[in-house]
């Protein structure tokens, strides 16, 4: 077979100028790019993964389990009275995110994990459970020291060391009342009242309203444009959530 003049000359017979190798870095950062992008779409759209930091919600969750949540049940109906969420929030509940970070590398550093899932963000995550959707009525306690929701007992076998209660003695009625009790609360259109399981260890919703049978505005709620999905499994150590 004869070779053309083109071909030994380096060019090939379309006339066209050869192309040259993309260099080995270009590669790397491409695929890098590529690895990041589809982590940052996983991490919003299909599942997240959490470190749970505190243990308002022993035994259920440990401290430093790390759990996946995620937002694709949400997207057919809304949160449900029962499910454990993660919901994001600033220094507090209710800053939607964190004061603008005046170091420039941190605030690279949370812009990267806002976009990508991994390391410090702009938010703070926190894991509770769900006690009241939009429109019931919360209240604490009955006779026997449980949950009311919309007047009705509430089965909590995952409760872990509630505050004391004991009726007839440290109750509601007593003075001064116990702990656990709280005067009802109406849960507004669009939020979401949340408790720990760890009862006697949980900033939560009602923290502000125990002891007094007192109605007033001492409730804080989650509004549902923060929650950014259910808890469904335990990453580390593996298994379900329960």
């Amino acid at each position: 077979m004869r070779v053309s003049d083109q071909e030994q000359a380096g060019t090939p017979a379309s006339g066209l100028p050869a192309r040259k190798p993309t260099p080995l870095w270009l590669v790397v950062l491409g695929n890098l790019v590529v690895a990041l992008a589809i982590v940052s779409l996983l991490q919003n759209f299909v599942v997240r993964v959490h470190n749970v930091s505190s243990g308002s919600m022993q035994t259920t969750l440990g401290v430093r389990d790390r759990v996946l949540s995620s937002n694709l049940p949400y997207l057919a109906a809304p949160p449900q009275r029962g499910e454990i969420v993660i919901f994001g929030h600033g220094t507090t509940w209710d800053d939607p995110q964190r004061p603008p970070e005046t170091d420039p590398f941190l605030a690279a550093v949370r812009i990267f994990g806002d976009v990508t899932g991994i390391g410090i963000s702009n938010r703070t995550y926190t894991v509770k459970r769900i006690i009241g959707v939009p429109g019931d009525t919360i209240e604490c306690c009955d006779a026997q020291g449980r949950v009311l929701v919309n007047g009705e007992p509430l089965d909590e076998p995952y409760v872990y060391r509630d505050l004391p209660f004991t009726a007839g003695g440290l109750d509601c009625a007593s003075n001064p009342a116990s702990a656990r009790c709280f005067a009802p609360i109406v849960v507004p259109e669009g939020k979401y009242l949340v408790m720990g399981d760890h009862r006697s260890n949980s900033a939560d919703s009602v923290a502000g309203c125990r002891g007094s049978t007192q109605a007033s505005e001492c409730a804080r709620f989650v509004p549902a444009e923060r929650i950014t999905g259910k808890v469904f499994a335990k990453a580390w150590p593996p298994g379900p959530v329960g």
